[in-house]
């Protein structure tokens, strides 16, 4: 069964979706149906709101996110990238195995189904440009600028 809660956060509203042991996905916006919580939720909603206030700079939600096997290679990849750091996208092509597929770590970024807890927003351009980013960039910039101000000094 999935389970699914609306979060009010500093970025709107968050839909929240988990089954029994696992948080699976984040969207931007909220979810379709009433709220229909479980514990996994509300503890996703506690570790996001200690996130927002800075006091949180690791998740220890169980995630269960649904992808191709190289979408899975890059979002363990983007797992290990620390709090307040960033990367560019060749630098994680280069993490995963090939230093040609910059595009298609993009790719499996904008598919990330669970933002945040997956941290796609800590790569950028080599440039030092944002990238893209599937919240949009409000949101991307948002999050780096956070993680910025409560990182560890």
């Amino acid at each position: 069964m999935l389970y699914y809660k609306n979060f009010n956060s500093p970025l709107g509203k968050l839909g929240l979706y988990a089954d029994e042991q696992h948080l699976c996905k984040i969207t931007f916006g909220t979810v379709e149906k009433d709220d229909n919580s479980n514990p996994i939720l509300e503890e996703t909603a506690l570790q996001l709101d200690e996130y927002f206030a800075g006091k949180r700079q690791e998740f220890t939600i169980p995630i269960r996110p649904e992808g191709t096997s190289f979408q899975k290679k890059v979002w363990l990849a983007l797992q290990a990238i620390p709090y307040g750091k960033t990367i560019s996208y060749q630098e994680m092509a280069e993490l995963v195995g090939n230093k040609n597929k910059a595009r298609a770590v993009g790719t499996a970024n904008h598919f990330n189904p669970i933002p945040i807890f997956i941290p796609c927003h800590r790569v950028v351009r080599k440039n030092g440009g944002l990238g893209g980013y599937a919240g949009g960039l409000d949101i991307k910039k948002y999050l780096l600028d956070l993680e910025t101000r409560n990182g560890i000094k």
